[in-house]
């Protein structure tokens, strides 16, 4: 088969369309024809050597893709070989065919076409696991989302706004911050104009955001600290603007508060299927109703995956950056 290799760490140049050994699927794995996968944050650190894929994993880029099902290894039951799904991926998805875990496949959501449907794993499965099931954000709680008009923001603003959340979210232009309005967020902070931590205080009369969901790490880990309500909760999913920050323990005591810091990529197998599981009972029929929809920006050839790259790091893109075969 074909896939985007990485020979060396640098810029979006480095990835290469070659030829590489067929995988097969092993004990619980299916083995998936990829029709399409998706450019995310972690791709473009593995590219430049930042971000080594889990032990174990596929050597390639990609994150999630769907495609249908062409093997099934040893001792997986309630799939069929030609049934099309998505999946959660370790590594891998920029290719013509990738191995996965059983657990971590899902169905095609319905009313969702195939390419369009690589747009959801990784967004879905890192939001449910966040902002649900870590930070357990309830009806009426205030969440407020970084990178609004992200791949991952779009997805927050509208499984908060489906279980009844107020949401206030930050993006850098008006173009970006019009398009979470459209989509339902309540508070809109241009982080470049604004100061989010006055604006959510403004919008909450001081009492601040009940759960932060943060891509950036320790540029916003002080002010992150200082807008969380009472009992409030920061869940960080991202280092965009750097690892080491100061933390305010007196604050936090003060607040009751909780910081949590996640990655999904390297969890073991288990606790993937388990979020997998969560999402198709919970999202999966939120995205059949066309209460909650994948946001793409635009799909490009994978062999292309250099030019993708240089879309995510221009940042001037909203929603995911698909790669199709």
């Amino acid at each position: 088969m074909h896939a985007i290799t990485i020979p060396e760490s640098g810029g979006p140049e480095v990835l290469q369309w070659a030829e590489v050994p067929d995988p097969v699927p092993g004990e619980g794995e299916v083995l998936i024809e990829v029709a399409a996968s998706a450019v995310n944050r972690a791709d473009l650190l593995q590219r430049q050597g930042f971000y080594d894929p889990p032990p174990g994993a596929s050597p390639y880029p990609g994150l999630e893709c769907s495609g249908r099902i062409t093997a099934l290894g040893p001792g997986v039951a309630g799939l069929a070989v030609g049934e099309e799904v998505c999946a959660l991926l370790a590594g891998g998805g920029y290719a013509e065919q990738v191995v996965v875990p059983a657990g971590q496949v899902l169905p095609v959501p319905d009313g969702v076409d195939l390419v369009t449907a690589a747009a959801l794993p990784e967004v879905t499965a890192t939001v449910w696991s966040n902002v649900f099931m870590v930070a357990h954000l309830r009806p009426g709680e205030t969440l407020l989302v970084h990178g609004g008009a992200s791949g991952i923001g779009t997805m927050a603003i509208q499984l908060a706004k489906a279980v009844g959340a107020r949401v206030a979210v930050t993006a850098g232009s008006k173009e970006k911050l019009a398009f979470c309005g459209d989509l339902g967020a309540d508070v809109l902070i241009d982080y470049r104009e604004q100061d989010f931590a006055e604006e959510i205080k403004r919008a909450t009369d001081g009492a601040g955001a009940d759960v932060i969901l943060d891509i950036m790490g320790a540029k916003y880990l002080e002010r992150n600290v200082d807008s969380l309500a009472v009992s409030g909760r920061l869940a960080i999913i991202g280092m965009q603007g750097g690892v080491k920050g100061e933390l305010n323990i007196a604050t936090l005591l003060r607040k009751r508060a909780a910081v949590t810091a996640t990655s999904l990529r390297a969890r073991p197998v288990a606790e993937k299927t388990s979020i997998v599981a969560a999402v198709r009972e919970h999202v999966w029929p939120l995205i059949g109703a066309g209460q909650v929809r994948a946001v793409v920006d635009r799909a490009l050839p994978m062999r292309d995956a250099g030019a993708a790259h240089q879309v995510l790091e221009s940042s001037g893109h909203i929603g995911k950056v698909l790669l199709v075969r």
